[in-house]
């Protein structure tokens, strides 16, 4: 083997070698990262939970929170909506319905309001995953040291107040001894003033909007999934016919 040869057979290995250890270690940290949360549950396939997820999204979170990368006449597509009724039921800045899914409020409000322009939600599934969306939903706490009075165990001192309390209800946290650093942790969330919705419905609403950011992030998602189904057996039978095709060249052979 010449010089040559073996730096090349040496960076193989190297390069073999880096990716075996990132493939191995990024298993570990998703599982590390999410090990703590609960499945969403969530199914794109639910057409009417994408609707509901849809209708609660624009009443409860799109005053402060944008899509911009969905625009109202492609929810309206593949919500299975008519763009009359997004138009009278979901759009309420009056944009038209080629726009996306923008907010009234300015970035200088946002910053007045909040600290800084709340972020746009449209790729927020992708990157945080719906799990943590739906712990997240579900985790906010009273917290008077807190200047909009809120708190969230999944995400601390986010500068947001609980927009679902009404039908979840207000929750107080109890929390265990002082660690080391004198931060007492939050033990557990407890209901002490119930919503207008039972914790079981209150779980169908967060499932609703998380369903929803998740098809935000992706709306491809949907004729993805759908038009799977005809690919693979599109080459289930090209592989039968393959097959055949096969079997009569070699036919003469053996």
């Amino acid at each position: 083997m010449t010089k040559g040869q073996r730096i090349v057979k040496k960076l193989i290995v190297l390069a073999a070698g880096a990716l075996l250890a990132a493939a191995a270690a990024t298993p570990a940290f998703a599982a590390e990262e999410g090990a703590a949360l609960p499945n969403a549950g969530t199914d794109l396939g639910d057409q009417a939970s994408l609707q509901r997820g849809a209708k609660l999204y624009m009443n409860y979170c799109s005053g402060c929170h944008s899509l911009k990368y969905l625009r109202y006449s492609r929810m309206a597509e593949d919500l299975g909506l008519s763009e009359d009724d997004v138009q009278a039921n979901l759009n309420f800045i009056g944009a038209k319905p080629g726009e996306q899914v923008r907010v009234a409020m300015t970035e200088a409000d946002g910053t007045q309001f909040f600290g800084k322009m709340p972020p746009d939600l449209s790729v927020i599934a992708r990157v945080r995953g719906s799990n943590w969306i739906s712990a997240y939903l579900k985790s906010f706490y009273l917290d008077e040291a807190r200047p909009v009075g809120w708190n969230n165990t999944v995400f601390p001192n986010a500068s947001m107040p609980n927009p679902l309390w009404e039908m979840q209800g207000l929750q107080h946290a109890e929390f265990g001894a002082a660690d080391a650093g004198g931060e007492r942790p939050v033990e557990k969330l407890v209901l002490a003033q119930p919503g207008s919705q039972t914790p079981a419905q209150f779980d169908q609403t967060v499932r609703d909007i998380t369903a929803f950011l998740e098809y935000a992030g992706e709306p491809a998602a949907l004729k993805r999934q759908s038009m799977g189904v005809w690919v693979v057996l599109f080459l289930a039978f090209f592989t039968f016919l393959a097959w055949l095709l096969k079997k009569e060249y070699w036919r003469d052979v053996h």
